[in-house]
């Protein structure tokens, strides 16, 4: 299976990671554990947000309390491999992948339409950062590493289907697939668009 149709099968992402990528992350080690260990920092505000703006959805507030504790265990994680390697937690540095998928967002809208927005743009990060793990896991050189990133490209494919399943519960699920095929078209011409750099998870 080519690595474009297993990327879309698995993930529903349209467009794989360039393979230049992973060497490029390698050779910027400290770079690239300082900007996921900011990533899973990231992950957990992102669900802190959700649970403060949407306390009254209790399915969302029981299923995103647990993955808080697991992203900041998952940022400690990373930590403790910068330190083990005697490498420093840099600076956070600006996500222009982020950046440039909040662009896309539905501005003003209905106050479904921002919740569908917010919990899909939860599920591309989390889609395209298990393929970019997956990438990791399968190219490094070292063999510790590759089996760390693989524990993390396994957690990230299961949070990837909860905000999926959140957004399903909560609006209707053709409106869901609709705003999801946007959403993954958007994020190919984007991915094309972005220089391929070794310092940024994304």
């Amino acid at each position: 299976m080519s690595s474009t149709n297993e990327t879309k099968n698995i993930l529903g992402l349209h467009l794989p990671t360039d393979p230049r990528w992973v060497n490029l992350a390698e050779m910027s080690l400290e770079h690239i554990l300082t900007d996921h260990a900011y990533c899973e920092q990231k992950a957990a505000t992102s669900c802190i947000s959700l649970i403060q703006r949407y306390s009254d959805k209790e399915k969302l507030v029981n299923e995103l309390a647990p993955i808080v504790t697991e992203e900041w265990g998952h940022f400690r994680l990373v930590l403790a491999e910068l330190q083990k390697r005697d490498l420093k937690l840099g600076k956070q540095r600006k996500d222009e992948y982020v950046n440039q998928l909040l662009q896309f967002e539905i501005k003003g809208g209905t106050e479904e339409q921002r919740l569908l927005d917010r919990l899909l743009i939860c599920a591309l990060i989390e889609a395209r950062s298990c393929e970019r793990f997956k990438r990791l896991s399968e190219g490094l050189d070292d063999e510790y590493l590759r089996n760390f990133y693989r524990r993390f490209m396994e957690s990230e494919a299961g949070h990837y289907h909860l905000f999926i399943e959140l957004a399903e519960t909560y609006v209707e699920k053709t409106k869901v697939r609709k705003r999801w095929q946007e959403w993954l078209s958007y994020e190919a011409e984007l991915m094309q668009k972005l220089e391929v750099r070794g310092d940024r998870m994304h």
